[in-house]
């Protein structure tokens, strides 16, 4: 994943030429209102910042000035506002998950979150002779899922009782969160370690690790997981993949434009 240039000494490296300037500019007054933290942002002097802005008002795609702070224009919003309405999650995620599925050797799965159920977007399958199948298509109850408790984990305490009352917290198998405490417990600590379990929760003999994924508001709207069958991951090895679950995500999340 691409980020900031940097120089040898860990710094972001000085913007040099015109369009990096310009950019920097942009980038700067999109982040920060005031000036002068457009100016520290940029790594500008103030006169360079002062010209840029105004050619980036005088063209739209800033608004405001030194006393009622600066923010995107007209032109910019029109522009985001198009780039995020054609969004494609699948065409994004893709290429990622399908280095996951590789790395992993494990079926990588990408779900969409709804009030009670989480809908299986699309999946990449493991190349392994006993693999956990695509379930792209289908849909699950948030609790019962790592998909899905990767996102229920981001609701109030309230909302989660709320979703348990609509539900009553059906069992798919003897290991399904039953118990509205219980699963308030237990998402206080996918939120706190940053992914989810799903130990046969779900369905017997499936494991999987996941990871919430979120869009450009900041709501966990996807969520990706790791799945795999209990002979190949046994009790709760699944778990050694936490951190690529969770890394791939925050990739993916922000290219949906998450500020991560």
């Amino acid at each position: 994943m691409q980020g900031t240039n940097h120089s040898t000494d860990g710094y972001p490296m000085r913007p040099q030429t015109a369009s990096e300037k310009t950019l920097a500019v942009l980038e700067a007054a999109l982040m920060n209102s005031r000036f002068t933290d457009i100016v520290e942002a940029a790594q500008l002097p103030k006169s360079t910042v002062h010209r840029i802005l105004a050619m980036l008002i005088s063209s739209g795609f800033i608004t405001g000035d030194a006393d009622r702070g600066f923010r995107a224009g007209r032109r910019f919003t029109l522009l985001a506002g198009h780039t995020l309405s054609t969004l494609d999650i699948v065409a994004l995620a893709e290429p990622i998950v399908s280095e996951l599925a590789a790395s992993t050797q494990c079926t990588v799965h990408i779900g969409e979150a709804g009030a009670d159920e989480v809908a299986f977007v699309f999946a990449t399958e493991s190349q392994r002779p006993y693999r956990v199948r695509s379930r792209a298509g289908r849909s699950a109850w948030l609790h019962s899922t790592g998909l899905g408790k990767a996102v229920l984990a981001h609701r109030s305490p309230a909302e989660v009782k709320d979703y348990a009352e609509q539900t009553g917290l059906p069992a798919l198998t003897k290991a399904t969160l039953t118990e509205v405490d219980s699963l308030v417990a237990e998402l206080e600590q996918v939120q706190s370690r940053g992914y989810a379990l799903d130990l046969e929760e779900h369905e017997v003999g499936t494991v999987c690790v996941s990871a919430p994924i979120f869009n450009h508001r900041g709501e966990p709207a996807y969520s990706l997981s790791i799945s795999s069958l209990v002979v190949t991951h046994p009790d709760d090895s699944i778990e050694r993949f936490a951190p690529s679950a969770v890394a791939a995500a925050a990739e993916i999340s922000e290219l949906l434009g998450a500020r991560i």
